[in-house]
């Protein structure tokens, strides 16, 4: 018996927080029997046939800001992004017009973006050399911009968005960029029978409930979150509202409406030629207790934390999913 032991038995039932007991990691019940190739990839096919409207996720939001320009790759398409004299989201390609200078590098002065070499100025709208600005969208967490060129489906006028919680909610955004294609982190994302045994530091009592049907196309996943020797019990259900975002949603639980937001953003290939992705991943919590107005109030110091855990989470799941592109591409 451990010392924990005592300690689990005499829990109150009703807490939303409760002490684990300890268990030796080779005594899970294995869950290969149940991660059924055959289940993931039927899976991951519905999932790439849902339409993106040719929307990208390219950063967070804040990464976004009023006094510089942020540069970024997006599927091999150099980009800028700035915001204009109303905060809003502006985004263009980031070759200069003029002689293709790099306007990432650029100064933004109330919300004109101007370029280094020759001082050419850009508000978003207007420009004195043809120019032409691309769509793009700011949903207050993640900003995204639309690449029709690349894309080449069936425009929409915004991303396709999952459900997110209704009230106040702390979010964080992480950024990791492995070597793979966009749907080997999908594939990631729709095996959830890995997490208790790859990330027993984060997970543990897991069980599947069900399985995704064409009638019912979600994983519906129960699930304890570890804190050391302690765990927060819920019920979460896994979606796909694109073919480049996995959706995790808690349904039941401390957190219920809480989301995690996992985008497959391609970025542009290596030195060695294979294609890299850039996980772009907000978290999305909320809770209705009283008590959550004071991580509200503590946001700034509880997202970094939220950003620690998601990092250590991706260089682990980065691994299986660029594993799965070797073994796919027969590297």
């Amino acid at each position: 018996m451990s010392l924990g032991d005592p300690l689990h038995r005499r829990w109150p039932k009703d807490w939303p927080v409760g002490a684990i007991p300890r268990v030796p990691w080779t005594q899970q019940r294995p869950t290969y029997r149940d991660a059924q190739p055959g289940i993931i990839n039927a899976a991951l096919d519905r999932s790439q046939r849902r339409p993106t409207g040719n929307w990208y996720v390219f950063a967070a939001s804040s990464d976004v800001r009023t006094d510089r320009p942020f540069g970024t790759c997006v599927a091999g398409v150099d980009l800028v992004a700035w915001r204009d004299r109303h905060r809003g989201l502006r985004v263009a390609p980031a070759a200069c017009p003029h002689l293709g200078a790099d306007l990432a590098t650029g100064v933004v002065r109330r919300g004109v973006l101007y370029c280094r070499w020759h001082g050419l100025a850009f508000d978003g709208d207007t420009c004195e050399l043809p120019f032409r600005p691309l769509p793009c969208y700011d949903d207050g967490v993640l900003a995204w911009v639309r690449l029709d060129a690349v894309g080449k489906e069936v425009a929409l006028e915004v991303p396709v968005l999952g459900p997110r919680p209704d009230g106040d909610t702390v979010t964080a955004v992480t950024r990791l960029v492995g070597n793979c294609e966009t749907s080997d982190i999908i594939a990631n994302r729709l095996d959830p029978w890995h997490g208790a045994w790859f990330h027993p530091y984060s997970f543990t009592r897991l069980e599947v409930l069900t399985t995704p049907t064409e009638d019912d196309d979600r994983f519906l996943v129960a699930v304890t979150f570890r804190m050391s020797r302690l765990g927060v019990p819920v019920i979460a259900e896994f979606t796909t509202p694109d073919a480049r975002t996995v959706v995790m949603r808690i349904v039941e639980g401390e957190g219920a409406g809480s989301v995690v937001e996992t985008h497959a953003t391609p970025t542009t290939p290596g030195p060695d030629g294979r294609p890299r992705v850039a996980v772009i991943e907000a978290v999305i919590a909320f809770s209705p207790r009283p008590g959550f107005k004071n991580a509200l109030r503590a946001g700034p110091l509880i997202a970094p934390l939220m950003r620690y855990a998601a990092n250590r989470l991706w260089r682990d799941d980065l691994a299986y999913a660029e594993r799965r592109y070797r073994l796919r591409a027969g590297g």
